[in-house]
């Protein structure tokens, strides 16, 4: 068994702002693995709720973790042992992927075919940050031309107040109308639960698809308010890290957002799927600053879920992996055996 690290810069097109602040450049740490003549490839984005701000920390994590010993271990229980060890999600994710990817090389198999999961058939949001009413116009267009975007999802929660949302959200619809997409809305905890109340009922009268995370993490006893006669479905995505968390709020949300970065990989990420179910709840697939490598792998399940919101690196210029497009709205991984996602050979040659 090998295992190398590479770091990457990822150049965005545009810096994403949500509520929480702006997320320009960064860089993510991608894996190799390396055995018996295959090699898997993993990617892992730093984040400071995920535990680790740099690469070097998810490299320093995942170091320590390689040398407890992993061999001829299953996914399951490797992921037991990174959650004891405390190691961050962001870090496992990038082992994880990388994993899974060599299990399905080395079967022959597009990883969604070795997971009995179908091919991806729900179209991908392509995500408007925060911007500046008189902005939206001229982003909606070079977001959405030339595409086959089917769906828009709006950051609101600005640090201005619901009044900013609002105006901000009035272009969003006069720019949108040509383009036919739905629309839904992420608030990122940015509002007080009164807020989230009267802008629930608000964008309910416009048309939106679902609300995300209206209240901030660690605000979650107030969902109960919101749930009741709640005009919108309700997910939430920051209130649910681990599968351990579904069953926690089960009775006052309609579905929960996994993104690997935040669950630490593949493998919760199936059974946060398999959580969802048991509580009769809907899933959603999200990203954070990623390239193609980890786009792949959660397009690879993607099949198997909701409401996707796969599209970070539409957002790069340029993607230094390969592995997932748009085809009519929806983000799909190359059909060919692992995750379809590879890091190119002038990022680690």
């Amino acid at each position: 068994m090998e295992i190398n690290f590479h770091k990457v810069p990822l150049k965005k097109r545009f810096p994403l702002a949500i509520s929480r602040g702006v997320k320009g450049d960064s860089y993510n740490l991608f894996l190799s693995y390396k055995k018996e003549g295959f090699t898997g490839w993993g990617e892992g984005a730093p984040g400071k709720s995920e535990r680790a701000t740099t690469v070097e920390e998810i490299q320093n994590q995942l170091t320590i973790f390689i040398e407890t010993g992993i061999a001829a271990l299953s996914p399951e229980k490797l992921n037991l042992r990174a959650k004891e060890m405390n190691i961050s999600p962001c870090a496992y994710a990038a082992f994880d992927i990388a994993f899974w990817d060599w299990k399905a090389k080395k079967a022959g198999l597009p990883l969604h075919q070795l997971l009995k999961i179908p091919t991806p058939t729900v179209p991908t949001s392509l995500t408007l940050g925060i911007i500046p009413p008189e902005q939206v116009k001229d982003r909606i267009t070079l977001l959405l031309e030339k595409t086959t975007a089917k769906a828009l999802k709006v950051k609101l929660g600005a640090p201005e107040g619901i009044e900013a949302d609002q105006e901000m959200f009035v272009k969003v619809l006069e720019s949108t109308q040509k383009y036919n997409v739905k629309i839904r809305v992420d608030a990122n905890g940015g509002w007080s639960t009164e807020a989230a109340l009267f802008m629930m009922r608000w964008l309910a009268d416009r048309g939106v698809d679902y609300i995300e995370q209206p209240l901030e993490e660690g605000q979650e006893s107030e969902l109960k308010y919101l749930y009741k006669n709640r005009p919108l479905p309700l997910y939430i995505d920051e209130s649910c890290r681990f599968a351990e968390d579904v069953g926690k709020w089960a009775d006052c949300i309609d579905g929960v957002n996994m993104k690997l970065m935040k669950c630490g990989g593949i493998t919760e990420a199936l059974q946060i799927i398999k959580n969802a179910k048991k509580y009769g709840l809907k899933t959603m697939i999200g990203c954070m600053s990623e390239s193609s490598v980890s786009i792949a792998a959660a397009a690879s399940l993607s099949g198997a879920i909701d409401q996707i919101d796969l599209d970070a690196h539409y957002n790069l210029a340029p993607d230094p992996s390969t592995g997932a497009q748009l085809v009519d709205g929806i983000t799909l991984p190359d059909i060919k055996p692992g995750h379809g996602g590879t890091l190119k050979p002038e990022y680690y040659a």
